[in-house]
């Protein structure tokens, strides 16, 4: 019997966009399946009156606090301030910088949003995102050599925000549908530059997907053969076929996550290159 689920207050205070410990919080919370988060974000926080309010709503709806501030007197005020009302705190980023600091022999610089510079990395990544949207869906196939990845399948096997994930690491990446029947652009064929990937899921799965999408209502729409699993499976060995044929890997994303089918993506391309 499933316990009824419990909800507690989750408090991030980051003196940058709180991406870094958003993503701490919610990987320790997913631990917990029969409580859920309820999630207060406090970014760009880097002078006392900011606390000051941040603690006024801490107050009226206490829970968990995790902090990435890098000022130490303000990261002190934050542990104070939590043993006086009695609420666990943590520091997500200290005990990792702690290490840093053992193994290098050097204190850290203590830079407020030190990861968000703007500089060529930054920009690699905002042009790997350009191009990644420019080349969603099949979009101009004349230039495919230039991607660093193309991830081909059937409708509904999480292309396109496997692509944007991707580059949002920097990495250029093209999609390709692949339709029953149609022959894929010749420039696919002949690219050489690009790791190429097939991404594959069971018929039942990608049936439940279809089924829950938002359709439009187009002339001549056929939603029964949509989401009709001998249809799924056609196009699939469809698929299997192409990838088959050209060598190309092909990756089950039935119970993957955007974020584990990228990593699997990312560890292909390190095996390739």
């Amino acid at each position: 019997m499933n316990k009824p689920q419990s909800f507690f207050h989750l408090h991030l205070i980051s003196d940058a966009t709180g991406e870094t410990l958003l993503a701490a919080g919610r990987a320790a919370a997913a631990q917990y399946k029969d409580a859920r988060a309820i999630e207060h974000i406090y970014p760009l926080i880097r002078t006392e009156k900011q606390l000051t309010k941040v603690f006024d709503d801490i107050d009226a709806e206490p829970g968990i606090v995790l902090y990435t501030v890098v000022d130490e007197k303000l990261a002190k005020r934050i542990d104070e301030k939590c043993l006086s009302m009695g609420l666990p705190c943590v520091s997500v980023l200290e005990p990792v910088i702690a290490v840093f600091q053992s193994y290098l022999g050097t204190p850290a610089g203590r830079r407020v949003g030190a990861q968000h510079v703007l500089d060529a990395d930054y920009f690699r990544r905002i042009d790997a995102l350009n191009f990644t949207m420019e080349h969603d869906d099949g979009q101009l196939p004349a230039d495919l050599e230039e991607a660093d990845i193309i991830l081909i399948g059937i409708s509904r096997t999480s292309k396109t925000p496997t692509s944007i994930y991707l580059a949002n690491r920097g990495i250029k990446t093209a999609n390709i549908p692949i339709v029953l029947g149609v022959p894929m652009p010749e420039s696919l064929g002949t690219a050489q530059k690009p790791l190429i990937v097939g991404l594959i899921a069971s018929a039942e799965r990608i049936s439940h997907v279809r089924e829950n999408r938002v359709l439009g209502a187009s002339p001549g729409y056929d939603a029964d053969t949509y989401i009709s699993r001998a249809t799924i499976a056609a196009e699939l060995a469809y698929a299997r076929q192409i990838c088959t044929r050209h060598n190309w890997p092909m990756i089950d994303v039935s119970r993957r996550s955007i974020e584990e089918t990228a990593a699997a993506i990312v560890a292909l391309r390190s095996k390739t290159r």
